[in-house]
């Protein structure tokens, strides 16, 4: 696609529309999504519910536009492939969904690549939600958001001590210091953990990559940045389910624990005053004392 930035708006204009009530998530095998593979470029299609895609928000041209520059330098040295891959979702009728990478995908396409490097994921959805109820023995859940409480968001983060080297290059987010122990509490007191993000990681990467660390999360639910009407209905759907399940509810973000009581209607709040190194162990603190 030799095309000007006016033609790449153009382009996305009409993949859309061509997608638009056909193109449906469906869920790839184990083996499609244990190794990266190489796919015709043509299988890849834009998400649009992606700010990439947004009339009002958009490609950001200088990022893509850095992409053309480089892909094109690969191009020179006879490397017609790029390296990072591009995160996807199997879709119906063919191909799979940009998840993450739209501008690396845009470039590649400018330029002229045939083949791109995927990683397939599968998404919560809410049959995924209904089984992980199901398997469920407890009247009490956790909730934590996943990138803004049990990941480091910042260099200055006290951070566990990283997996082994081989186990690094596969999970490289770095989780906060005592998250393990604080979780592994938490089920010993008979609450069900539940993660929640809105990046796209696939459910079998967030149960491995707690494993590694001794944990056991009950609940997944990935994808939340997702805004297709198709989502939005699922998503509340799926929520009141999980409410619906539990008892009592605790929300645990950085600074606040909230205890919710679904017969009561009632809740109390609790503040999580701390240095970030004694943060989980004042949380446990607070636990021990309902």
């Amino acid at each position: 696609m030799a095309a000007p930035n006016t033609e790449l708006a153009k382009f996305l204009e009409q993949e859309i529309k061509k997608y638009e009530g056909i193109m449906v998530p469906i869920k790839a095998s184990g083996r499609e999504r244990l190794f990266t593979k190489k796919v015709p470029i043509e299988q890849l299609h834009p998400n649009p519910d992606d700010e990439f895609c947004s009339k009002t928000v958009g490609p950001n041209y200088s990022i893509y536009n850095r992409y053309v520059r480089e892909f094109q330098r690969l191009g020179n040295m006879g490397q017609s492939v790029m390296e990072e891959p591009i995160t996807v979702e199997k879709v119906s009728p063919d191909g799979y969904m940009i998840l993450n990478g739209h501008h690396r995908w845009a470039a590649a396409l400018r330029v002229g690549f045939k083949m791109i490097p995927v990683k397939i994921v599968n998404l919560t959805n809410e049959v995924d939600i209904e089984k992980m109820l199901r398997a469920s023995t407890h009247e009490k859940r956790v909730a934590m958001d996943l990138d803004e409480v049990i990941f480091c968001m910042e260099a200055s983060d006290p951070a566990e001590n990283p997996l082994k080297p081989s186990l690094s290059k596969t999970y490289k987010e770095r989780i906060r210091l005592g998250i393990p122990a604080l979780l592994h509490f938490l089920g010993q007191k008979g609450y069900d953990v539940w993660i929640y993000t809105n990046e796209y990681y696939s459910l079998e990467y967030m149960r491995n990559y707690f494993k590694h660390y001794s944990v056991k999360v009950d609940g997944i639910v990935t994808g939340l940045s997702r805004k297709d009407s198709r989502f939005a209905s699922e998503k509340k759907k799926v929520e009141k389910k999980i409410m619906n399940q539990y008892r009592e509810t605790l929300h645990i973000d950085r600074e606040m624990l909230v205890r919710i009581f679904r017969e009561e209607r009632k809740h109390e709040e609790y503040e999580i005053s701390a240095m970030p190194e004694e943060w989980s162990r004042k949380v446990i603190g607070i636990v021990q004392g309902f």
